[in-house]
């Protein structure tokens, strides 16, 4: 939001409220150390930052404050620290010591500035930050709000940050959050008896000691342009009309099958993020897709459960396979490595984790640090489950919701502010490929 005119009003930590209602197990709860089971320990090791939009008319300033601690009291992980434990393993400290909350005020009306496009000025920093939440309060003269969000993502993902926040707003409402958050972190990745571990898990969830060819890693001179240019992030409308019309070129040898949006916006975003890359045909690209184990792992994990439970998928061709075949081969390619992710695939990761316990300071994960450039890979994130219509502080669903990604060839899928069953993929690109991506984005081949 160049030009200034962002006032920063204040600027405080805030605990969990320390008189909520009656909550089950508080006590269980504070001066823990809770260890990062093996699914945090893949996640990125970076602050992830969101932006939820909303019209006027919003709540007082200190209703959604007081809202805020009330949901930390439920949420006491994002309001501790991340520290080694006595044994140097990673851990949260559940010590309340609170999360930060910036104030701002803007001169300008919500109207004048929609749609937004991915900014850092409507969030708190996001390097050198002991806070694992950090919240700001962007107040318009209209009396809109744009609400920035940061969350270090070794403690939670995206399901999960998406209930911390429709928790906060019923709170504002007046509501208690329903259903409750499910903490048990070591529950979800108990090991099979004996372990077995199916999979390489040290080369493809985490690195080889040798350079596997799944680690991801900016070249020295990449990291260095990444360092003086920003990442700049496109965001592509995808019309009801536009999705109608890419779903008709997906045909399949299988009477039965059936593409969904997501499958075919990504084969679709592949085929135009390559062209714009100017990829060679003999090169390999990849996709690692994130697969939300809570509906996947048997028996079923809550979708309540707060923590990371994400593995991923890498489908994969070469750009000449990806280029030249139909979107169904596709499409096909993309449903076959999901589909991988199973029951399975999940237990034998569990186990991978109790079997390297005692080499945990050797694990590194291949998720890309700030900065990093993917080509000629990307990695795919879905927001089309998250029930936005629950982000409601008491004046409606939130008309935009975006983030900033800081890496080169991340790509998000969400629900459509503009209109009903309609997406927007937000793309972050290197600067000299954004014209002609956005050129050809809604080209049809």
């Amino acid at each position: 939001m160049a030009g200034g005119g962002i006032k920063v009003t204040s600027s405080t930590i805030q605990r969990p409220y320390t008189t909520p209602p009656p909550s089950p197990a508080r006590h269980r709860f504070f001066n823990e150390h809770v260890p990062l089971n093996i699914f945090d320990r893949v996640a990125f090791n970076i602050h992830v930052p969101i932006l939820y939009v909303y019209r006027p008319l919003m709540p007082e300033n200190a209703a959604m404050v007081e809202g805020l601690t009330k949901a930390l009291f439920y949420f006491p992980h994002l309001a501790g620290r991340l520290i080694c434990d006595e044994r140097g393993c990673p851990s949260i400290h559940l010590n309340d010591a609170g999360v930060r909350v910036v104030e701002t005020r803007l001169p300008w009306t919500l109207e004048e500035k929609l749609p937004f496009l991915p900014t850092s000025e409507l969030h708190p920093a996001t390097e050198g930050v002991e806070e694992l939440l950090q919240i700001q309060l962007n107040w318009f003269a209209c009396g809109g709000i744009v609400v920035g969000l940061t969350a270090h993502h070794r403690i939670a993902d995206g399901q999960s940050m998406s209930n911390f926040f429709a928790a906060w707003a019923r709170l504002v409402r007046g509501h208690e959050p329903d259903p409750l958050p499910y903490h048990d972190r070591q529950a979800v990745s108990v090991p099979r008896n004996p372990p077995r571990c199916e999979f390489d898990h040290r080369a493809i969830e985490f690195r080889a000691d040798a350079a596997g060819e799944l680690a991801v890693e900016a070249p020295a001179e990449t990291a260095a342009a990444a360092e003086a240019v920003e990442t700049p992030n496109v965001v592509v409308h995808y019309s009801v009309d536009f999705l109608s019309k890419l779903k008709a070129r997906f045909v399949s040898d299988n009477p039965g099958r059936r593409y969904s949006t997501f499958q075919c916006l990504l084969a679709h975003v592949w085929k135009k993020v390559a062209t714009a890359r100017g990829l060679a045909a003999d090169e390999i690209t990849q996709v690692r897709v994130a697969v939300n184990g809570r509906a996947r792992m048997k028996p079923k994990v809550p979708m309540e459960y707060f923590g990371n439970l994400v593995l991923w998928a890498y489908p994969r061709m070469t750009v000449g396979e990806l280029l030249n075949g139909s979107y169904g081969k596709v499409a096909d390619v993309i449903h076959a490595a999901v589909s991988a992710v199973d029951d399975g695939y999940f237990k034998s990761f569990v186990d991978f984790g109790a079997l390297a316990a005692e080499d945990e300071g050797a694990l590194e994960e291949t998720a890309p640090s700030a900065g990093n450039s993917l080509s000629p890979n990307m990695e795919v994130d879905s927001w089309l489950s998250f029930q936005y219509h629950e982000l409601d502080f008491g004046g409606g669903a939130p008309v935009q919701v975006l983030t900033f990604l800081p890496i080169e060839g991340l790509v998000i899928l969400l629900d459509s502010s503009e209109e009903k069953g309609a997406v927007d993929v937000q793309v972050a690109l290197h600067p000299d490929k954004v014209s002609i991506f956005k050129e050809i984005a809604h080209a049809l081949d």
